[in-house]
């Protein structure tokens, strides 16, 4: 009989009864097994945060950015610290931010109180400003009369706020002006019809100008059925209003008393957002006009005094700076007095009616008043115009200026400029004059000097073979001294005959002429007439190694500059004069929310006739009346129809004025020696540089690009009238930028590339025609590099013949497909800049 052991029975044991078959008590022990019991487990100790990784704090941290990090002290400032000092830093935040929020605000507060500006802007045909101003005004029982256009001032008493509704009709400049004071925009849109052309384009100039607060509204609304269609329709519109304005929340229906009370709530209890560029200025709107003495208190000069009423915003106005009135112009301050609304109050103590003296002088000009002279004074010992450097001589050169030299000028040979040599680092001056040449190869254990940051070559655009040896393919072997000929001796050039010549000439430039339209690889190439001499045509040009690197005489360029070059205005260090200017306007003036009357002097009469639009005034910064040499940045848009040329005139707005300019377009970025190339023209989508001459403008300020769609015939000679505000599609709005820092320095460089083709190709020797058509012409550009668009680069070694052929040397086997160019540089100067006359 086999044996069982008992531990390998199973057993099963019921919840609350005791089985006699089955029960561990009726059953022998087991084994004893060893068990440590629970409590005396201890588990191990875990991985202290303190310590921990960056990806396990990346992981904790699920995506949370804060401010200051726990455990990090990002600036030196921060690591010195002590958690007093964190804590006292938090709270002058805190205060900094609230006295912010109150300054903003406190304009609206009190019973004197400043307006709160909103322009209503219709977008549709069949929509009405003043239509959308009165159910506003009915959605509170307000009764007011609305002008179809025009402003008015409505005291809310739900709110205790005022508003000053603008509304104007569908014109651009009329929008643009009311948007540039108003501290909320309401846009209205209509159910019926969509934003037509002129919709869009004075929804993207305001957007493009800077807008502060804005709010949609929708007209006729409850004309829709079915009903259920009105949601839809309302989120439409939402959806093609947050294109432009992603701000947008909702869309506010007009036909609903209960949504236009919301959107008057919004209007006076939203804190305003303003626009930078504004609120760095001082600046009001215009309500009262009021011409002191009509025509018998006119000048001689036509120009009288004008009175202009309106409540102080932005900063504090002063009467020391200049006063720009919509698009009159820039006009001096006689003085500054006090217009409140109410005229008469009750006295504190005896209840007695006081009236208020409407004639306080706030603000008088001191001796620091700003004139009008917008060019510096004529010096009393002008230089003479023919007493330039001897270098800029004509009669005394022999050869084209190359960078800063002018090379075969004398007998004598004219030492070359140092080129940079690379050295070991650590390398002393007295033993970089044992070394030649780079000493190696490769560039790990060498140091270059005076070069370009390395941030500043990885952002810039590929070089092109036209700008100089950045885009040339050295392919490891540099230039060397033109050798021996490596043509035969017995080989004789003979001049081809004046027919032969011609009729080569006229089909090679034909093929020519067709590739680079085909492709555009030369856009500034040039062809000389056979019969034209060339160092005469070609005298203002000259040579660049690098058009980045090299140096730009100036002096070659005084005889050219225009006439009050020397008396613009010169800015050594923009940035830092900028902040002095900017500052010295948050103090002094007269309060801001005070309403004041501005007395000017020297207005001319003539602008008695132009007040159809909203009028403002902006009072101008140190120094923003003079003529400088402004660079502004334009971006054309890419829905134009094709490219601009430069000096073609556009209309320019930036801040409060308003321009006719010619500019010269260049490329972007900056340099080394300040060149930066001309573009003949702008296309659609790409950005440039404008420069032209005009008032100088601090800051950053949004700029606004418009051209003429329609002609309009000049008035007569004898007429005397302005010229009257063209039709609401007369502009277009054709591309943005922003203001840039002017300077007199700045080099437009306008490139011409003259080309030649390869007629014999021998090695590295090639014998060049076409580029020029005598002699002298080959020895007095003989100093200038060639280049190949394939990135070849050489020199011209010696003429050949009378008929302008010469042999050149070049650094490699150039291809027989391939084009001899050479670059010359001639420096364009801005044109002056005109004042917008609506």
């Amino acid at each position: 009989m086999p044996t069982v052991t008992v531990a390998s029975i199973p057993f099963r044991f019921k919840a609350g009864g005791n089985s006699t078959g089955n029960s561990p008590s009726n059953m022998a022990p087991l084994a004893a097994q060893h068990h440590h019991r629970s409590t005396t487990k201890q588990a191990q100790k875990t991985f202290k945060s303190r310590h921990a990784t960056k990806s396990a704090l990346k992981e904790r941290s699920k995506g949370k950015v804060e401010s200051f990090e726990r455990g990090s002290r990002r600036t030196a400032h921060q690591q010195v610290m002590s958690k007093l000092d964190r804590r006292n830093r938090a709270k002058q935040l805190r205060i900094s931010k609230d006295h912010e929020h109150s300054r903003a605000t406190n304009v609206f507060s009190g019973k004197d109180a400043a307006s709160r500006i909103v322009a209503v802007i219709p977008l549709c045909e069949d929509v009405s400003a003043a239509a959308a101003v009165r159910s506003l005004n009915s959605s509170l029982d307000i009764e007011e009369e609305v002008p179809d256009a025009g402003w008015t001032r409505t005291n809310i008493d739900r709110f205790k706020q005022k508003a000053q509704y603008i509304f104007v009709k569908r014109d651009l400049l009329a929008s643009l002006d009311a948007c540039r004071v108003a501290d909320f925009i309401v846009f209205v849109l209509s159910t019926q019809q969509e934003v037509d052309e002129e919709g869009q384009l004075i929804l993207k100039a305001i957007e493009s100008q800077g807008v502060s607060n804005c709010f949609t509204v929708v007209q006729g609304l409850d004309s829709i059925e079915p009903a259920k269609r009105r949601p839809q329709v309302v989120a439409s519109l939402k959806s093609y209003i947050a294109h432009w304005v992603p701000s947008t929340e909702r869309v506010f229906s007009l036909d609903s008393r209960q949504e236009s009370a919301n959107l008057v709530r919004s209007l006076c209890t939203t804190t305003t957002k303003g626009v930078r560029w504004r609120e760095d200025r001082s600046y009001m709107f215009i309500e009262d006009i009021a011409w002191i003495g009509g025509k018998s208190a006119v000048n001689e000069d036509g120009k009288g005094e004008v009175v202009l009423t309106g409540v102080v915003r932005g900063h504090g106005l002063k009467a020391d700076r200049l006063i720009q009135v919509g698009d009159w112009g820039d006009f001096q301050v006689e003085k500054i007095t006090a217009a409140p609304l109410d005229a008469r109050k009750k006295g504190i103590e005896d209840g007695m009616v006081v009236e208020i003296e409407q004639d306080v002088v706030l603000e008088q000009p001191s001796d620091d008043q700003d004139n009008l002279a917008e060019l510096a004074p004529e010096e009393t010992i002008m230089e003479d115009a023919t007493n330039y450097a001897v270098s800029v001589a004509p009669s005394d050169r022999k050869g084209v200026l190359l960078d800063d030299h002018h090379y075969f000028s004398d007998d004598d040979e004219i030492e070359a400029p140092s080129r940079t040599k690379r050295l070991p680092k650590g390398t002393s001056k007295y033993q970089s004059a044992w070394y030649i040449d780079d000493v190696s190869d490769s560039g790990s254990d060498l140091e270059d000097f005076d070069m370009e940051d390395a941030e500043d070559q990885d952002n810039r655009e590929a070089a092109h073979p036209a700008d100089g040896v950045e885009g040339m393919d050295l392919d490891g072997r540099a230039m060397t001294e033109g050798g021996p000929s490596e043509y035969p001796q017995s080989e004789m050039f003979l001049d081809p005959s004046p027919e032969d010549e011609a009729e080569q000439i006229a089909e090679y430039r034909k093929s020519r002429k067709t590739e680079a339209d085909e492709d555009l690889e030369f856009p500034d190439e040039m062809e000389l007439p056979p019969n034209v001499n060339a160092q005469e045509r070609l005298l203002r040009y000259r040579g660049l190694k690098s058009l980045r690197t090299s140096v730009w005489e100036t002096d070659e360029d005084k005889p050219y500059q225009p006439e009050d070059w020397a008396r613009l205005l010169e800015i050594s260090d923009y940035r830092r004069t900028a902040t002095r200017v900017t500052r010295e306007a948050w103090a002094g003036g007269v309060k801001p929310g005070t309403r004041v009357s501005v007395h000017l002097r020297g207005v001319p009469l003539i602008f008695r006739q132009t007040q159809s639009r909203p009028l403002a005034l902006f009072s101008l910064l140190r120094h923003e009346h003079k003529k400088t040499a402004c660079n502004y940045s334009v971006l054309l848009s890419s829905d134009y129809e094709g490219p601009i040329k430069s000096k073609t005139e556009l209309i320019v707005q930036c801040g409060p004025r308003r321009m006719v300019i010619n500019p010269l377009f260049s490329q972007a970025g900056n340099t080394p020696n300040d060149v930066h190339k001309f573009d003949r023209y702008l296309h659609p989508g790409r950005s440039a540089i404008a420069s032209f001459i005009g008032p100088l403008t601090w800051g950053n300020v949004p700029i606004l690009y418009f051209q003429r769609t329609t002609t309009t015939t000049p008035p007569a000679a004898s007429d005397i009238t302005v010229q009257p505000t063209p039709p609401p599609s007369s502009l277009k709005l054709i591309g943005t930028g922003t203001s840039l820092p002017p300077s007199l320095n700045r080099v437009i460089a306008k490139r011409i590339i003259l080309t030649g083709h390869p007629l014999k190709i021998n090695k590295r020797i090639v014998t060049v025609r076409y580029m020029f058509f005598n002699d002298y012409d080959v020895k007095w550009f003989k100093s200038l590099p060639l280049w190949t668009r394939r990135g070849r680069s050489g020199f011209i070694k010696e003429s050949l013949g009378t008929h302008g052929y010469f042999k050149a040397t070049f650094d490699g086997k150039i291809n027989p497909m391939d084009a001899v160019a050479v670059s010359l540089y001639k420096r364009v100067w801005p044109r002056t800049a005109k004042a917008w006359q609506p």
